[in-house]
């Protein structure tokens, strides 16, 4: 077989850092790490070719020559999705299909030959099982059961073209033990933490450390503390060891949840290990609305206080943010405007509440029959798929005052100052100037200190950090270039006026 692994492109969003990438010479934050995982799934005498369309383009080339094409994608990525199977069909190569948006909305592609649905450790062996014994494969492979991680084989980081991504990635777990109403982690792969074998991550490292790859690792599970126990009592202190055998090669960004801020052993072995970023879901300040959505491990504590806990011990936090709870007033939309400033998180996701498929909160629109459309996926379009009981123009607006009034240049500015002031960096490994970190410099100094509006608030940063926080002078440069790329994918390029 010849096997075409394709991944959607990603719309400009939050999370794409479509507009960082002209600083950086890269062309994608992330690799696909389910379709690479699934690929060293299949039989070792398939020929394999991966496309990933956020780093280069489907070539009429690549599907002559597959038999299938293998595809995956989040609700996101729907659009890119749909280009793709027009081009399967015009070039008669067959689709199997896999991941989060096929498992949650298969029935709405009806031209897609075969879904390997749910967690692919199951069900892709009943489809080669199927090929293998001369069998004609089902439509669906589905199952409710939960995989096995301890079995699935190391992904084939191979097949990426590394320099091409800002960071790696990994997966150590999944699962996640809590029960937000509005996740759709839980309906996709449960509330038991199931963990990945010590060895096998060491395993991962190794191979990403032979391929010559030096830099950020990004953990991908949904909640990496989900198991403390045993990645404080197992897996760090392996991680650690290794990464000092091996000279620190490697940093590592991570997705938790705020009780993390209750471990301060933790949260030092982490730094330690060369741990330097977390994101955290801190929804809402509003005690009623973090009830109304069964935000439990969030509830009755000092979120600012966890927050600047975490960078204090070393670790930035990047944030999620929600508006439109049903207990949502409108006072809600300047908590949230004071909190993130005076959190110092500077990367502050905020979101329309939306409720996936198969969440206890679509659930819940559903019965009472408030339920509009699917969500999007998107955190920045302004889509909303219920009826909100807060009047929707007013949510909008409100939901626009936040954003303007966290991403215009001044308050943004301010906010980098206030988390260079409360983090304390932990060195696991000197630092070596690189050619790429000076090319970096002298785009941002050229296109925000010069071209773009608001440049007065890019030179007083420089000039503060230099004075100040001298060591953070590259973390501060950093911030100024996602700011450019979170004004640029919320149109306040030129509304800069906000304070």
């Amino acid at each position: 077989m010849n096997v075409l692994l394709v991944y959607p492109q990603y719309p400009d969003s939050f999370w794409s850092f479509k507009h960082v990438m002209r600083f950086i010479a890269k062309k994608a934050s992330v690799p696909p790490l389910g379709l690479i995982t699934v690929s060293a799934m299949l039989p070792a005498t398939w020929k394999k070719k991966l496309v990933d369309m956020n780093v280069s383009a489907l070539q009429p080339r690549d599907l002559l020559w597959a038999d299938y094409v293998f595809i995956s994608a989040m609700s996101i990525q729907k659009e890119s999705v749909d280009k793709v199977i027009e081009l399967c069909l015009k070039y008669e190569v067959k689709i199997i299909a896999g991941g989060p948006l096929f498992t949650q909305e298969y029935s709405n592609y009806p031209q897609i030959d075969h879904f390997i649905l749910n967690e692919a450790e199951i069900t892709l062996p009943m489809f080669l099982k199927d090929l293998d014994d001369g069998i004609l494969p089902e439509r669906i492979y589905e199952t409710d059961e939960f995989a096995d991680i301890t079995l699935t084989p190391v992904p084939d980081y191979q097949l990426l073209s590394a320099k091409d991504y800002v960071t790696m990635n990994i997966q150590v777990s999944r699962g996640c033990p809590f029960s937000c109403d509005f996740c759709e982690i839980t309906s996709l792969l449960g509330h038991k933490v199931r963990m990945k074998n010590t060895s096998q991550i060491i395993a991962e490292l190794e191979i990403l450390f032979n391929l010559n790859w030096r830099g950020p690792v990004f953990i991908v599970d949904d909640n990496f503390i989900g198991n403390k126990n045993k990645v404080k009592n197992d897996l760090l202190p392996a991680m650690k060891e290794w990464m000092q055998t091996h000279n620190n090669p490697f940093t590592f960004n991570i997705q938790s949840s705020i009780n993390l801020a209750d471990d301060e052993e933790l949260m030092s072995l982490m730094a330690e290990t060369g741990f330097t970023s977390t994101f955290v879901g801190i929804e809402t300040p509003d005690e009623k609305s973090l009830h109304e959505c069964n935000k439990g491990q969030n509830k009755n504590r000092d979120l600012l206080h966890c927050v600047k806990k975490i960078q204090h011990a070393g670790l930035q936090v990047s944030g999620g943010f929600i508006v439109g709870f049903d207990t949502d007033t409108s006072s809600v939309f300047q908590k949230q405007i004071d909190f993130i400033q005076q959190s110092g998180i500077v990367s502050a996701m905020v979101g329309l509440l939306n409720a996936p498929k198969n969440t206890t909160l679509y659930n819940r629109l559903k019965a009472e029959n408030r339920l509009t459309a699917q969500s999007s996926g998107n955190n920045t379009d302004l889509s909303i798929n219920f009826v909100p009981v807060m009047d929707h123009q007013e949510l909008l607006d409100g939901y626009q005052k936040i954003i303007q009034n966290i991403y215009a240049t001044k308050p943004y500015y301010k906010r980098i100052r206030r988390f260079l002031l409360n983090y304390r960096q932990i060195q696991t490994r000197q630092k070596k100037m690189k050619f790429s970190y000076l090319s970096s410099f002298f785009k941002s100094l050229f296109i925000i200190g010069i071209v773009n509006k608001g440049r007065s608030e890019y030179w007083k940063l420089l000039i503060w950090t230099l004075f100040r926080r001298p060591t953070l002078l590259k973390d501060a440069l950093t911030f100024a270039v996602y700011g450019y790329h979170f004004r640029t994918v919320y149109g306040l390029m030129d509304k800069n006026s906000y304070s």
